[in-house]
């Protein structure tokens, strides 16, 4: 088993309770970087993969396999933790690394673990507060949006199907008791609730 595990913006003191938790369960922990590397010792031992900063693309395909073959050479019996900083799932190295994982390794079970985003620690750094709606990127075309509050699911899909959106998913009391993710927009969300809607 695999799992991508956030361990926040930079400072050790920041990993959540999850994060430590797994981490020390982790039969290896593979991290990116030194930083990584940095912010993980005092909670576990790492290795460091080489993931070469370049536009080369037979350089990356070359490193990106071997790293791949690496984790998945002791995640298909045991728990491999890849710590990355700030979130597993936004804008990160392990996103790649998943995909090319799972087509490679299917039996491998893939999962994660959320970290405090570069997001969330821009606001608190910058003392500032996010209370309104903004836009997050990479100056990329946007094909994704993340619907807030969604107390009226169908209503919105509807809206954001005139913007060019056709695939949605509702989720609603994330990581909770009562947790419900969903491709079935019910006709009422709950305050907790958001819609993940993409473009093809």
């Amino acid at each position: 088993m695999l799992v991508g595990v956030g361990i926040g913006p930079g400072d050790a003191e920041l990993l959540t309770l999850k994060a430590v938790k797994i981490l020390g369960q982790s039969a290896k922990v593979y991290v990116p970087g030194k930083l990584a590397a940095k912010l993980i010792k005092p909670y576990a031992a790492s290795e460091i993969l080489n993931f070469p900063m370049t536009h080369d693309k037979a350089t990356l395909e070359k490193h990106w396999n071997e790293n791949a073959r690496i984790i998945a050479s002791q995640a298909w019996d045991k728990l491999v933790s890849f710590a990355v900083i700030g979130d597993p799932n936004f804008f990160s190295t392990f996103t790649h690394l998943r995909r090319i994982i799972s087509k490679q390794y299917p039996d491998i079970t893939i999962t994660t673990v959320p970290g405090i985003s570069a997001i969330t620690s821009f606001a608190a750094r910058a003392n500032t507060q996010i209370d309104q709606s903004f836009e997050v990127t990479d100056g990329s075309e946007n094909k994704s949006k993340i619907v807030l509050k969604a107390v009226k699911p169908r209503k919105i899909a509807k809206k954001l199907e005139k913007e060019g959106y056709n695939e949605f998913i509702y989720l609603e009391n994330l990581f909770a008791e009562k947790e419900y993710i969903s491709t079935v927009l019910p006709e009422k969300g709950s305050y907790f609730s958001m819609i993940l809607a993409r473009k093809p």
